[in-house]
C-alpha cells in the first residue's frame, strides 16, 4: 500500500522526469505546433532526440505491461509520473504516453487478433503513427444510445454511413477505431454497437470541418462523414455487438489519466499565483500579504491536495486488481471534480495577475477554456455525477416508518432499552 511516501529508487526517476519535462520539454510548447503531427520535420528534430533519452531511461510507455515493453508500474505509480508529463503540451508525447494512443493501445492489446497487433499496435507503441478514438456523434453527442451511424456486413466487408463528432487528431491519426451500430434488432441497447479500425484514407471517409478550443495550436478535433465506408471483416476489434465492453476499458483508466495530467496543469497554474504573488506590490505591499490573495492561495492548495488524494485513492484501487466497472464510483468522482478544480484554481491565478492574467502572454485563459474541455470529454460532468449519487444511495435502506430513525427521542428510547432504563 502506498504510505504517503514514494520508495526511493521511483522517487529519483520522478525527480528525473520533473527537470526533464521542466528544462528540456516545455520549450516545445512555445516552438510547434500540434503535438500529435509526428510527421512534421521539426517533430523529428526536436520531439524525436528526448523521446530517444526516456527509452533509454527505461520510462517509455509505462502505462503498458512488460508484455509489450512497458515497466508495468500499475496506475499509482503512472498517477505520480503523469502529474510532471501534464507540465507540458508535449510531455505525454515525449513519454510514449499520450491519449488517445494509451487507451487505444489498452483496447488492441486486450481485444486485438495477432494481425491487428501486428499492423496498429506495434507501430503505435513506437510512436511511428498516431491514432483516433471515434464514437460521440453530431446529434446525440455522447450518448451511446442514441448513435445512428450503421455497420452493415456485405460478404467480407463492412459498409459503414453516418457520421461522427470531435473526433480528435482524425487528421493526423494512421488508423481511427469507430463505434458503429452493427446489431440494431439486439434486445439490450447495450450489444448494438461494435468497434471497428478504419484506415486513414479509406474511400468514403471525410472530415467535414476540423473543430478547435482556445488554447490550442490549431484546430484538431474532426466533423467525420462516413459514405459507403468499406472495412475489412478483419478489422473488427473484439466481438459483434461488444462496443461498450471494449470502450470501458479505455474509458476507465483514460478519465484517470486525464485527471493526473489535469493535476499537473493545476500545479503550474497554482506555481505561477504564488510567484506573482511574492512579486508583486501594490501601494507598498506585496500581493503576498493581502488577506484576499493569501485566502486564494491556502484554497488553492487545500483544494489541489484534496483533490490529488482522490486520484492517488482511485488509482491504488485500481492497483489491487479491481474492474474499472467495480472502482466507477470513485472513477467518476474524480471525473466530475477534475475540471471545478483546474478552473478555480486557474481563475484564481488569472485574478492575481490581474489585466496581464486576461493576456495571451499567459496560459490562464486556455486553462479556464480547458477546465470546460476537461468537464465535457469522456462523459459530461453532470452524468459522473449521476454515477456518483446512484453508486452511494442504492444500498442506503429507506426507513421503516414516516420519520426518520434518528429522531432524537427515537434515539434515545433505542439507548434506554439497551441500558435496562426503560
Amino acid at each position: 500500500m502506498w504510505g504517503f511516501e514514494t520508495e526511493p529508487e521511483f522517487q529519483r526517476e520522478l525527480d528525473w522526469i520533473d527537470a526533464f519535462v521542466r528544462e528540456q520539454v516545455q520549450p516545445l510548447d512555445h516552438l510547434l505546433g500540434n503535438q500529435y503531427d509526428v510527421a512534421d520535420p521539426e517533430f523529428v528534430r526536436l520531439v524525436r532526440p528526448l523521446q530517444g533519452e526516456v527509452k533509454a531511461r527505461g520510462l517509455w510507455a509505462c502505462h503498458l505491461g512488460p508484455e509489450l515493453g512497458g515497466k508495468g508500474y500499475g496506475q499509482l505509480k503512472l498517477a505520480l509520473m503523469n502529474e510532471k508529463f501534464g507540465m507540458a503540451r508535449f510531455g505525454p508525447i515525449a513519454f510514449g504516453a499520450q491519449a488517445p494512443d494509451t487507451g487505444n493501445s489498452e483496447i488492441l492489446a486486450h481485444f486485438g487478433t495477432a494481425e491487428q497487433k501486428r499492423k496498429y499496435l506495434e507501430p503505435l507503441l513506437a510512436n511511428e503513427v498516431v491514432s483516433c478514438f471515434s464514437m460521440t456523434e453530431p446529434q446525440g453527442g455522447a450518448d451511446p444510445l442514441g448513435f445512428t451511424t450503421s455497420g452493415v456486413l456485405d460478404g467480407d466487408e463492412w459498409v459503414v454511413n453516418g457520421e461522427k463528432w470531435f473526433a480528435s487528431e482524425a487528421r493526423t491519426a494512421a488508423f481511427i477505431i469507430v463505434m458503429v451500430v452493427t446489431e440494431p434488432e439486439s434486445p439490450s441497447p447495450y450489444q448494438r454497437a461494435s468497434m471497428l479500425i478504419v484506415d486513414a484514407g479509406t474511400p468514403g471517409l471525410e472530415i467535414v470541418r476540423d473543430y478547435g478550443f482556445y488554447g490550442e495550436p490549431e484546430p484538431t478535433h474532426a466533423h467525420l462523414r462516413f459514405t459507403g465506408v468499406r472495412v475489412p471483416a478483419a478489422n473488427l476489434l473484439g466481438g459483434r455487438g461488444q462496443a461498450f465492453a471494449v470502450a470501458q476499458t479505455r474509458l476507465g483508466g483514460g478519465r484517470l489519466h486525464h485527471a493526473m495530467r489535469t493535476i499537473a496543469q493545476a500545479q503550474r497554474a497554482f506555481e505561477m499565483m504564488c510567484e506573482r504573488a511574492v512579486s508583486r506590490t501594490t501601494k507598498g505591499q506585496r500581493l503576498a500579504d493581502l488577506q484576499m490573495v493569501q485566502e486564494k492561495i491556502a484554497d488553492s492548495w487545500v483544494q489541489l491536495r484534496q483533490f490529488r488524494l482522490l486520484v492517488l485513492e482511485t488509482a491504488w484501487l485500481a492497483d489491487q486488481g479491481r474492474d474499472w466497472r467495480e472502482i466507477r464510483l470513485h472513477v467518476s468522482a474524480v471525473k466530475a471534480e477534475m475540471p471545478k478544480v483546474l478552473h478555480d484554481i486557474a481563475a484564481r491565478a488569472l485574478q492575481v495577475h490581474g489585466s496581464l492574467g486576461l493576456s495571451t502572454e499567459v496560459p490562464f485563459t486556455d486553462w479556464v477554456v480547458n477546465s470546460f474541455h476537461v468537464g465535457l470529454a469522456d462523459g459530461p460532468t453532470e452524468v459522473h455525477k449521476q454515477v456518483v449519487a446512484r453508486e452511494l444511495l442504492k444500498d442506503v435502506a429507506p426507513a421503516e416508518g414516516v420519520f426518520p430513525s434518528y429522531l432524537r427521542h427515537e434515539q434515545e428510547r433505542r439507548a434506554r432499552e439497551r441500558c435496562g432504563l426503560a
